[in-house]
């Protein structure tokens, strides 16, 4: 389990300088992670607090997670928090589904958007005592009886991990509704199931992976980006395996609804340093994320059209 990046006891009642040009950092930031350590947006939100930190941006950034029903009980607690300008949550495409298929009373047009930060690919893996040895292994047996190959994802339907195997599962032929998957909440849950062969595969960013990948105990049948990817060097792609498919996450950063301008000016421009910072280039490079960065009422109207895209697709999946 990682550890909370810094305890943020230096906060203590002033106001946040840095952000903006000062040459203060900003103090008592928090950021809320909506579901278990170990998770993507566990990884990046704790990424984001140790360069904030590293490349003196921001001092005491707290980071703690608030897990349950695919992000949205986090999703409820921020938008309770409403005029916490120093509150954020970090989110993506999974909590906009969840926010559909829990039903969920908040919802993240209540939230103030503050920046998009990356998009990463998913990826097809499987324990390295598994019978499949390659994506083509997987699709033969998965097609002869889907419901007796279990996929497991880190969301909860209607977010990434779920869109995934069914968009796969489509696009080689086999009926959506005949898919056996099974929901954790974060890949820090889907993980053990994965390792254990709870699950026949599991579907998710391969960033949630990369350690395991690396010792040797997972081994990954494709990714699904368009290029391959220097991570995971020897990993194919789906559609360099004849499988017509590309999908990519997104990871971002949301705040309470009802905040000051000048709050949120401050988690923009702190973001905007970390963002141009060497120690974030490293970063994304290290975990092969691809560099999304846009801010404020961009990122609103983007999140806008994830809300409507995720909306029509769940309705007529009939999860919505």
């Amino acid at each position: 389990m990682l550890a909370v990046n810094a305890c943020g006891a230096t906060a203590e009642k002033e106001e946040s300088g840095g952000g903006g040009g000062s040459d203060k950092p900003v103090t008592g930031l928090r950021m809320m992670v909506p579901n278990t350590p170990g998770s993507g947006y566990d990884v990046t939100a704790r990424t984001v607090a140790q360069v904030m930190q590293d490349s003196e941006v921001a001092s005491g950034v707290q980071v703690y997670n608030l897990p349950g029903a695919g992000g949205t009980v986090g999703l409820q607690r921020l938008v309770n928090e409403k005029g916490n300008g120093k509150l954020a949550m970090q989110m993506g495409l999974g909590v906009v589904g969840a926010a559909y298929t829990s039903k969920s009373a908040a919802t993240l047009t209540d939230t103030t958007p503050i920046a998009k930060l990356i998009e990463e690919a998913g990826a097809i893996v499987v324990s390295k005592d598994s019978p499949y040895k390659t994506i083509d292994d997987l699709v033969t047996a998965w097609k002869k009886d889907p419901r007796k190959v279990a996929v497991g994802g880190g969301s909860s339907p209607g977010g990434p991990d779920h869109l995934l195997p069914m968009q796969l599962a489509k696009a080689v032929g086999i009926e959506p509704k005949k898919v056996n998957y099974v929901g954790y909440d974060g890949g820090g849950e889907l993980l053990p199931a994965v390792l254990g062969d709870k699950v026949a595969f599991g579907a998710s960013g391969f960033g949630e992976f990369l350690d395991q990948i690396e010792a040797g105990q997972l081994r990954v049948l494709a990714v699904t980006s368009a290029e391959p990817i220097d991570a995971v060097q020897d990993a194919p792609t789906l559609t360099s395996s004849g499988i017509d498919l590309v999908f990519t996450n997104w990871r971002g950063i949301v705040a309470p609804p009802g905040i000051t301008d000048e709050q949120k000016k401050t988690w923009i421009d702190s973001l905007t340093e970390m963002h141009d910072s060497e120690q974030w280039k490293s970063e994304l490079t290290k975990r092969g994320w691809t560099d999304a960065f846009v801010t404020g009422d961009e990122f609103g109207s983007f999140l806008k059209e994830q809300d409507k895209s995720v909306a029509d697709l769940l309705t007529e999946l009939g999860l919505a």
